[in-house]
């Protein structure tokens, strides 16, 4: 806090400043990526979040404020609501999904009507803490921002930005410049209808 700042609040705790910002290499998510899929070894919860994170570079503040409806499965295919329209999980992925969900309601602190969150929290009808999420991702050797970071990267090279955002629920600025960042030639797409 500035000494010239009025004192009119507490100051916020200081951010824990993680050193893995840089993306992974892409061989080394997709590495990542498999092994937490076909780890049953692994804690569900866990690995379900890691495909989140890795597949869809989601950031873990928005898979804990997932809920059980924002998975929908209508026999054949399964999605996940993160953007518009929700999006499909892949085979893999998708059972790893649905053994989770149906694992959930075994959970002692989901069971609860109140308790909605895809991935409940020890408190009554909270989701869990992000940092505690991230503590799960990190101990089966998930570095969560990485991970996320790569991924996006990865998914910005293979379609255009706002798609992609749009999908993922990003903001098309962020989305755009991760494009340039990473060398991509979607920065010129123009999202709408083209046959006029």
């Amino acid at each position: 806090m500035h000494e010239d700042e009025p004192d009119a609040s507490p100051p916020l705790p200081p951010q824990v400043i993680n050193h893995d910002q840089a993306p992974l290499h892409q061989h080394r998510r997709l590495a990542i990526l498999r092994r937490t899929l076909n780890d049953d070894s692994l804690p569900l919860r866990a690995r379900v979040a890691a495909a989140l994170v890795l597949f869809y570079a989601q950031p873990v503040t928005r898979i804990v404020r997932l809920t059980v409806d924002d998975v929908i499965d209508d026999g054949a295919t399964l999605t996940v609501r993160l953007g518009d329209p929700p999006s499909p999980l892949p085979e893999p992925v998708a059972d790893l999904m649905r053994a989770y969900v149906q694992s959930r309601q075994h959970l002692p602190y989901a069971n609860s009507r109140s308790s909605q969150w895809l991935f409940p929290g020890r408190q009554p009808g909270q989701p869990i803490n992000p940092v505690s999420l991230q503590v799960h991702l990190r101990k089966i050797g998930v570095p969560p921002q990485r991970g996320r970071t790569s991924a996006i990267r990865q998914l910005v090279l293979q379609a255009p930005a706002p798609v992609i955002a749009k999908a993922l629920g990003y903001h098309d600025k962020p989305a755009t410049r991760l494009v340039t960042e990473a060398g991509g030639t979607w920065s010129r797409y123009a999202p709408g209808d083209h046959t006029r």
